[in-house]
């Protein structure tokens, strides 16, 4: 069933680029969320006719946005601040197209929403043959905690890293005093969560960050922190499950030239962003 526009509490802003496998894989898992009060946003880095056509076919069950752009290269801040300004809701939500989510992702990034406070949770980046196993159903997203649990020494052998992270830890159990120890210093744009005026008060995505990483995340949370916000940990409550896939990380000297120098001059508010000076 459609959830109405007037009870959207968050927009789920899901930045994707050709793999529409991987996006089936992210979107099957929003149904089996507690929490349903949001829109998902689509948010394209390209414009492929596969991506179109699977994003018409899908049968979603929540209200939704797809929005692509020319493909010229890497232009995802642009496309997430497009996204920004079309989001309905107040609450923003950010994940990649190649996370699956716990089925309590979208609670917990509600529940302990807060106008002050960015929400920074992170994710377990399965191995090849557990991320197979998820993609074709074998395994399931209620399932996973079980799974990683009974194979737990087997995953970290065949390539899983980060494997902590992928247990779902629910605050009200017995083990609950362990979320609460568990805090975050850094913020990753593949999980994270914050009200539209936070991001607003920052102009956004800085654009002139034309290559990935730095400016999908570590820029914000100096530019947030200049602005007197503050970061609170979703770690082991709001779980991903990152699919492995090769990563092809570029050079970041270019990135780390451009925030050294924002930082030095305090720019926290970047001129290139949701609105240009």
């Amino acid at each position: 069933m459609m959830v109405n526009s007037t009870e959207l509490k968050a927009s789920l802003i899901v930045s994707v680029y050709k793999n529409t496998d991987f996006l089936k894989a992210v979107l099957d898992s929003l149904a089996y969320q507690t929490e349903n009060n949001f829109e998902i946003i689509i948010s394209e880095d390209g414009d492929s006719e596969v991506m179109k056509n699977f994003v018409d076919n899908y049968p979603f069950k929540h209200q939704f946005q797809h929005l692509s752009r020319e493909d010229k290269g890497w232009q995802k801040n642009s496309a997430l601040n497009e996204a920004i300004r079309s989001a309905k809701a107040d609450w923003l939500v950010f994940i990649d197209g190649d996370c699956v989510l716990h089925p309590r992702f979208m609670e917990f990034h509600l529940e302990l929403a807060d106008p002050k406070s960015i929400l920074a949770g992170k994710r377990i980046k399965l191995d090849p043959e557990t991320s197979q196993l998820l993609l074709s159903g074998e395994i399931t997203v209620a399932g996973m905690n079980r799974f990683l649990k009974k194979n737990f020494n087997k995953v970290k052998k065949k390539g899983a890293q980060f494997v902590e992270e992928g247990f779902f830890i629910d605050p009200k159990g017995i083990l609950g005093f362990l979320v609460r120890k568990r805090s975050m210093r850094q913020l990753k744009g593949c999980n994270m969560s914050f009200h539209k005026k936070a991001i607003y008060d920052i102009n956004g995505f800085d654009e002139d960050y034309i290559r990935p990483a730095v400016g999908e995340d570590i820029d914000l949370l100096w530019r947030f922190q200049g602005l007197g916000y503050r970061i609170k940990s979703v770690r082991n409550l709001a779980v991903q499950y990152h699919l492995h896939h090769k990563e092809s990380w570029t050079d970041q000297e270019e990135n780390m030239r451009l925030m050294e120098s924002n930082i030095a001059q305090k720019k926290y508010v970047c001129e290139n962003g949701l609105n240009k000076s």
